[in-house]
């Protein structure tokens, strides 16, 4: 393991952070100009046999595979073979019976999360013959055994289930932003049927061959072939310890989504496209160009916070651009990002579901800049509100893929639970609200036109008011 930063404070932070956490292994890797300033391996990628974790262990990078999908859209947008404002009944027909919005719909709109779905159950029932196989389920942050719908195995059955499910679109296209792994969907099947190959070989040959990324891949039978691989793990539901759960999780029809499989060295190789103006190892990926629309923030989602396509993007970090991205799957909690002008680049990826990966490397980086290892690039002015009036923002919010959130008053303070965890918010504006520790986002509550909650934004996904 290479360390050319002497971080041992940061080290013995780590160690506890892990053990708070029950994280059983993780990787850190942080580059600046392609040269190695931080790695270091945390706990073990197989607890009973004590394996350590490297920079070359196989873990899941979970919704990280985003940035991939738009990659490969802009590959084919220089082959002059799509464009992002393309709408996509052009690709996808078969959406047209959905209504007449969905043929206002365009590429740009999915890659941005502006398309107007809310949070549909596709991608439940596309991974539905891995959750029926895993006992684990029961304890992933999300509700998914309770959901009668069909298996979805195929591209054909995932555009019938979207074009005939019963849905509210949430707005007009471009109107709000909230988190689809539907719209991601789709990007692969446009990906396919434009290029001809299946989504997963675009991908590696357009994108991660090019790279140099050597162990990054979406084959299942490759993870019994390679001899570095994770094993994975599930946190308890109640949080009280965390066991072995080997099973790795499968959407044969969504894996543009986030089902790719990679190693901190390659995800640094991969990162550098975006600081390096799309050359990765001497080769270039995409165009200059390509990479500028990438990393524009095409769409403001928090205050100072935005998206680009498939990287969320601050473009006032310690007043440097910083593109990121994390990841929450079964057995993955990972977290990418690169620091554009100074080009520097980090990740960290772990082998169990929720915890806040993304916090650690966040304060690694803070190290490796010369700052306190929890500064933060923004600041909040907290309102004071009666416990009176934070009775209109109670309530029971649902999502069809799976994610029960409650907002209740206790102790005369507004607090949110969800998958058994509660945390304590803060005013922090009009129907703006973050927990106390300013760690999990921006929560946002939206009104009806009687000035009624009527859903809220959490974890970037619009949610509604279950109707008692």
């Amino acid at each position: 393991m290479r360390e050319t930063v002497a971080v041992e404070p940061f080290d013995k932070y780590a160690i506890e952070y892990i053990k708070k956490h029950l994280i059983p292994g993780a990787i850190i890797g942080i580059e600046a100009e392609g040269q190695r300033v931080y790695e270091k391996g945390f706990g073990y990628r197989n607890v009973a046999q004590q394996l350590p974790v490297t920079e070359d262990t196989v873990f899941g990078i979970a919704s990280m595979t985003k940035s991939f999908t738009c990659a490969g859209i802009m590959k084919l947008q220089e082959a002059g073979k799509v464009s992002v404002h393309d709408n996509i009944v052009d690709y996808l027909p078969e959406l047209k019976t959905s209504g007449g919005q969905v043929e206002r719909i365009t590429i740009h709109h999915l890659m941005t999360h502006t398309a107007g779905y809310p949070p549909l159950a596709t991608h439940v029932y596309a991974r539905k013959n891995s959750i029926e196989q895993d006992p684990s389920a029961k304890d992933y942050g999300l509700d998914l055994l309770n959901n009668p719908g069909p298996h979805i195995e195929t591209f054909d059955e995932m555009l019938a289930f979207m074009a005939n499910d019963d849905f509210e679109w949430l707005g007009e296209p471009g109107q709000f932003y909230s988190y689809s792994n539907d719209s991601y969907g789709l990007l692969g099947v446009i990906i396919s049927r434009v290029s001809g190959q299946p989504y997963e070989q675009f991908i590696e040959e357009n994108i991660l061959k090019p790279a140099g990324m050597k162990n990054s891949f979406f084959d299942m039978r490759l993870l019994d072939e390679k001899e570095d691989v994770t094993t994975l793990y599930m946190k308890a539901k109640d949080g009280s310890h965390v066991y072995e759960a080997p099973l790795w999780w499968d959407a044969p029809s969504m894996r543009a989504v986030g089902y790719l499989k990679s190693t901190a060295n390659d995800i640094l190789r991969y990162l550098e496209m975006y600081w390096n103006e799309g050359v990765a190892g001497g080769t270039r990926i995409l165009s200059k160009e390509s990479i500028a629309q990438m990393i524009h923030p095409h769409v403001e989602y928090e205050p100072g916070r935005c998206y680009g396509y498939g990287l969320r993007i601050v473009p006032d970090y310690f007043g440097s651009t910083l593109i990121s991205h994390g990841g929450g799957l079964k057995g993955v909690s990972s977290y990418m990002c690169a620091i554009v002008e100074k080009k520097k680049a980090g990740v960290i990826l772990t082998n169990v579901s929720d915890v806040p990966a993304g916090d650690l490397l966040m304060n690694a980086m803070n190290i490796t800049e010369g700052r306190e290892l929890d500064a933060s690039y923004s600041t909040y002015e907290v309102l004071e509100i009666d416990a009176e009036e934070l009775q209109k923002f109670t309530g029971s919010f649902i999502s069809s893929e799976g994610m029960n959130v409650q907002v209740v008053l206790k102790e005369g303070k507004l607090t949110i639970e969800s998958n058994e965890v509660y945390r304590t918010l803060k005013c922090i504006g009009k129907n703006f609200f973050i927990d106390e520790d300013e760690k999990e986002g921006i929560l946002q509550f939206l009104e009806n036109g009687c000035g009624e909650i009527e859903r809220i934004v959490y974890g970037g996904r619009h949610i509604m008011k279950e109707i008692m």
